[in-house]
């Protein structure tokens, strides 16, 4: 990364930006732009806190991920989760308690974190954290989850905390969606989209691109479908390979700069709705984001890990407080190379590479 590119001002400007675009998709929502004026404002409070910590030579992301289960409902095929033993059928016996996770989520928000991205596993199987979730307002959930959970009770959650957005998981149209996650999953889907729509209830689609299906959900015709049933926010994020079977499903650089540029015409099209591409957008922040530079992963045991697909840690959450989790030294050795601008045909860095990782992690001060 380049010395004089200024991080801070990326990811600031960054959040900058996703409000905006959000204050945009709740304009025409009385409820959530009730709620969008209040998070802009914390928001702003929450980049002072981090702007402090900077002075003070503490890099505090305002972003987090946080897989709060390792439990789901579905096999969908060549699941990097599955295939590496992070989620299974059920829990883990070792899963962080929903007070715990509190904790951390509140000294996320004490600290300067704005967003913290709910994952699992299927975190709707986390009903009673979802609504504690929901109680702290200066953070924004958006809730990653494959939808088939979504019933009359999540509605009234979803509805009655602003904060939490449900982005709901899709592959294409019916044979994709179905293929990879199960027969009958994109029904459930559309029957959860339409409740979603018509408790007015702002909610996205996380998009996992493959070689397979990147021409169709990033077609019109696909992206005018979803749009009618409301969603709002789409996440693009790269197919990453569980082993060699599966590379052929990465997408090439080619097929990179074909959804780099339908991109620029999508957020033309639809104004209304926010586009994220991952790892696409982080071109422009001078290299990963990992490792605490822009975010970091806490596993549903409590572990801080650089990201989801380097599962890596020498801390828990369990034992030190998030601020210092933050500084772990694992962190720091990966940021203090250049690992995170290495090159890469995937969709991580820190995944390709993870020879790499590991060998700061077994690496003695």
């Amino acid at each position: 990364m380049t010395e004089n590119f200024e991080l801070d001002k990326y990811l600031n400007d960054g959040i900058e930006d996703i409000l905006r675009d959000m204050k945009k998709i709740a304009l025409y929502n009385p409820s959530m732009s009730v709620f969008m004026i209040k998070f802009a404002l914390a928001c702003k409070k929450a980049e002072n806190k981090r702007r402090q910590a900077d002075l003070k030579g503490e890099h505090i992301p305002p972003f987090l991920i946080a897989s709060i289960s390792s439990a789901c409902n579905l096999r969908c095929k060549g699941c990097y989760a599955r295939q590496n033993n992070i989620c299974a059928d059920d829990k883990s016996a070792n899963e962080l308690t929903d007070s715990e996770w509190i904790s951390i989520f509140k000294q996320a928000a004490k600290l300067g974190v704005s967003f913290i991205l709910l994952a699992g596993g299927e975190p709707l199987m986390r009903r009673s954290l979802i609504t504690s979730a929901g109680r702290i307002k200066d953070i924004l959930f958006p809730v990653f989850t494959n939808g088939t959970l979504i019933d009359s009770e999540y509605i009234h959650v979803f509805s009655k905390n602003r904060n939490l957005v449900p982005i709901v998981s899709i592959e294409g149209g019916e044979d994709a969606t179905d293929e990879r996650r199960g027969e009958g999953v994109y029904e459930k889907l559309l029957t959860a989209m339409d409740e979603l729509k018509r408790n007015d209830i702002i909610f996205g689609s996380s998009i996992t691109v493959t070689s397979k299906n990147i021409e169709q959900t990033a077609s019109d015709v696909f992206l005018d479908e979803i749009y009618s049933k409301g969603c709002r926010v789409i996440f693009y994020i790269e197919y990453v390979p569980t082993d060699a079977s599966t590379k052929n499903l990465a997408i090439d650089d080619e097929q990179r700069m074909f959804l780099e540029d339908r991109l620029v015409a999508l957020r033309e099209k639809f104004a209304d709705i926010l586009f994220v591409s991952f790892p696409g957008d982080e071109k422009l922040s001078g290299g990963c984001l990992a490792a605490g530079r822009g975010f970091i992963h806490i596993s549903s045991t409590g572990d801080a890990e650089p990201c989801p697909f380097s599962p890596y840690s020498d801390t828990n959450l369990r034992n030190i407080t998030l601020k210092k989790a933050m500084l772990s030294p694992l962190f720091n050795k990966i940021r203090s190379t250049d690992v995170l601008t290495q090159e890469h045909t995937g969709g991580c860095v820190l995944f390709e590479h993870d020879d790499i990782v590991r060998s700061l992690i077994e690496k003695k001060e």
